[in-house]
Parts: C-alpha cells; structure tokens; sequence
C-alpha cells in the first residue's frame, strides 16, 4: 500500500499556499537545505497525542499540519473517548493531511484478548487510516505478529509496526530485534517504529540519560538497509538533534510531544541555535 497523507486537496493547497505565504521566507532561507514537503515518504514526523481536545487538535494542524505526518493516539487512549470526540478526531486528521492511528498498547490489549480480528475490523469502522502492531508489554509470537500485519494489510490499513520493549528488564538480545526488523519489512509493514516511549529514558534502546545503548542503532541500522525504513521515537531535543546530525533533516522522528512540532521542524531546517551552529563549525 502506497503512503497517502489523506485525501483532502482543500487543506493541502491552502496548507501549500501558508507554507510559501510567510514573509520571512522571502529574505531569509533555511540554513539546513533540502527538507522535503507534503506529502512526503521521508523526513516523517509523528507526533504522540496523550490526550488533546478538539480545540487543541484542530490547533495543532492548523500551526503545524505542514510538518506533521502521523498523529498517535498514545497507549490505550483511543477507546476513552466520548465516540463523537474521537470521530471529530480522526476526520479532523484527515481534513489537514495527517494519518492518524492507535497506539500499539492498545493492540497489544486487543491480542492479549483474542481480540485482533475484531479490533482490525473496528479500526477500519472508526474510519483510521493505519494501525500499529507492536510487543512492548506483552509478548506476542511471531506467527500472530506476521497474521496482524497481513489482517492489516488486506483490511486497506497502513502498517506500522514497533521494535523494542518498554521496560529495559524485558530486553532480549538485540540480534531478536534485528530479525524482527527485517521480518516486519518483509512482511508488509511501511515503517519500523524503533522503541523510546514517550520518556525516550531507560526504555527501547536508550539507556537511563537517553542514550542510545552501545553498538545496537549499527545493528538496526544493517538489519533495515535503508535509515528511511525506520521511525526513531526520540522525544528529547538531544536525541532530535543526534539523528538528525548524523542522518540529515530528512530522519523519521516520532513521539514528538504535540506542543514540539514546530520546534522540532525548526531543528530539522536550522532555525535552532542546536542545529544552526553546526553550519559554522
């Protein structure tokens, strides 16, 4: 299935029209060239939603729906909302170009309930665009990870899948994650989320000062073959400008908190002393 940002030309030609129509952009240009617009496959955002009203979801595309690619509806946070709300929600994602989905958590519930085909079905109902397939919390065999992906793939849903456990004492060996990675690839899955919770400390990949762990990103660099094939959750500023310094403003960032979109753009184009100062080094 092909990357589609949503069918709403309206919204994406005034979106264009914003994008050129700022009177800044007519002396001054972007340090960092080369970013890529929408609808793009590379340089995605996505941005975790823990929880914002409509008045703060319709805010956020309206300030920064240029720059946002996937919204997550985090954890199980999907089926707490008043059935009205959530459908504003997910049309209001479509209507600015942005694929919305459910978080794994919740898939994860749904597996752990011999639920998966129903909650495929309800997904589809509820009008979402993608899903995500993850075993952070609960373990989840191979055999029913690769049935998910396909159940997805047939029902018209975009797959993402995740890599890595949310709590570093379920950790295995990172040669598992390696074979997941390419399996999920082989199997369908559009882009490898890479573990770090919304925290982006002592869960995933990243160690307890929000370090990437020794010699594991090289790993999962070789197992994906192509950076663009992953979506690194990197919540803290220091792990957006570490990506994006070593693979250029055009990495897959996600978990990225709803008030940072902008911020994190900024970063990606160097309009941030962080990234600014690396032009003149």
């Amino acid at each position: 299935m092909a990357y589609s940002p949503g069918q709403a030309p309206e919204k994406e030609r005034l979106m264009k029209e914003q994008a050129v129509n700022n009177s800044w952009m007519q002396i001054i240009s972007f340090p960092i060239d080369g970013r890529t617009n929408k609808p793009r496959t590379e340089g995605l955002t996505m941005v975790i939603d823990k929880g914002l009203g409509i008045n703060e979801t319709k805010d956020l595309f309206e300030v920064a729906a240029n720059y946002v690619d996937f919204l997550k509806l985090g954890f199980g946070t999907s089926s707490l909302y008043d059935q009205e709300i959530l459908s504003q929600k997910i049309n209001l994602a479509k209507e600015y170009g942005v694929m919305i989905y459910p978080g794994g958590t919740f898939m994860e519930i749904a597996i752990s309930q011999n639920k998966l085909e129903e909650y495929i079905s309800m997904a589809c109902k509820l009008g979402y665009p993608a899903v995500e397939i993850s075993d952070g919390t609960v373990n989840i065999s191979q055999e029913v990870r690769e049935r998910a992906i396909a159940m997805a793939l047939d029902a018209g849903l975009l797959v993402l899948t995740e890599v890595g456990k949310k709590n570093l004492r379920d950790k295995v060996q990172i040669e598992h994650y390696v074979k997941q990675i390419r399996q999920d690839l082989g199997c369908g899955a559009f882009r490898v989320i890479i573990e770090g919770r919304e925290s982006g400390k002592d869960a995933g990949f990243y160690d307890g000062k929000g370090r990437f762990v020794a010699g594991e990103m090289e790993q999962i660099l070789e197992a994906a073959g192509d950076t663009n094939l992953l979506i690194w959750e990197a919540p803290l500023k220091h792990q957006q400008q570490g990506l994006i310094t070593m693979f250029g403003p055009n990495v897959n960032l996600g978990n990225i908190p709803a008030n940072e979109a902008l911020a994190l753009e900024a970063l990606r184009v160097g309009l941030r002393g962080d990234t600014l100062r690396l032009q003149f080094e």
